[in-house]
């Protein structure tokens, strides 16, 4: 009994720390909708932007982590089971996006180079009608320092000020953010793959505890309450 507290209680734990992680998140993407207009880096993917993207991930983390730990605290098997249900789809859907991933890479890549420069060209044409337009684009480059997909000649002639290196002599971002992300995660292969491992972990962890309790409470006979 005192084996299934320890369980109940770390369960209690744990998607409260997730919850509030999720809901900082969410916060976060909501504020990042009030700020100026956005300018979709994959046109193809206009709702998936980071505001829309952090957002639904901030949701979906809440969500699952509220199940956890409502059903472990008062003891629900329905939000329990709702629980390993929810994180079985998630686990599910990641190791099918990562086997995706892998079988397509190719592919994929030249779909988000072509609708990168989509994104740019748009990007490009609202600079031009409009003064002191500030995007995606800009947030990204900002954020990662770097210059348009390979480098800052896909911006033409009006290359953005959040190309521009402050530090020292203003030069602009020598790396294009495309490439700069995939030399990134090419070169952090080993971390990236022991990420999803810890997260895959977790989620089995997080499963195997819910119908631990799930399977208690149907022997004492509680029933769904």
């Amino acid at each position: 009994m005192s084996c299934l507290k320890c369980l109940k209680y770390t369960m209690c734990v744990v998607n409260f720390i997730f919850f509030v992680c999720g809901a900082s998140i969410f916060g976060f993407g909501i504020y990042l909708m009030t700020l100026s207009r956005f300018s979709a880096l994959l046109p193809s993917l206009q709702a998936m932007n980071i505001a829309n993207s952090l957002f639904i991930t901030g949701i979906i983390i809440t969500c699952v982590s509220f199940l956890g730990f409502l059903g472990a605290l008062k003891e629900n098997r329905c939000l329990l089971i709702s629980f390993f249900i929810l994180l079985f789809l998630l686990m599910l859907a990641e190791l099918v996006g990562a086997c995706l991933l892998l079988m397509y890479e190719t592919s994929i890549e030249k779909f988000i180079n072509e609708d990168l420069n989509k994104g740019i060209n748009t990007s490009k044409n609202r600079r031009n009608n409009e003064t002191n337009v500030e995007d995606d684009w800009d947030r990204v480059q900002k954020t990662f320092q770097c210059c348009g997909i390979t480098n800052r000649t896909e911006w033409g002639e009006n290359v953005p000020q959040s190309c521009r290196d402050n530090s020292g002599e203003a030069q602009y971002w020598k790396d294009g953010c495309f490439t700069k992300l995939k030399t990134t995660f090419d070169g952090n292969l080993l971390s990236t793959g022991i990420s999803v491992i810890i997260v895959c972990v977790i989620e089995v962890l997080g499963m195997c505890f819910s119908m631990t309790l799930f399977c208690h409470i149907s022997r004492s006979g509680l029933g769904y309450k």
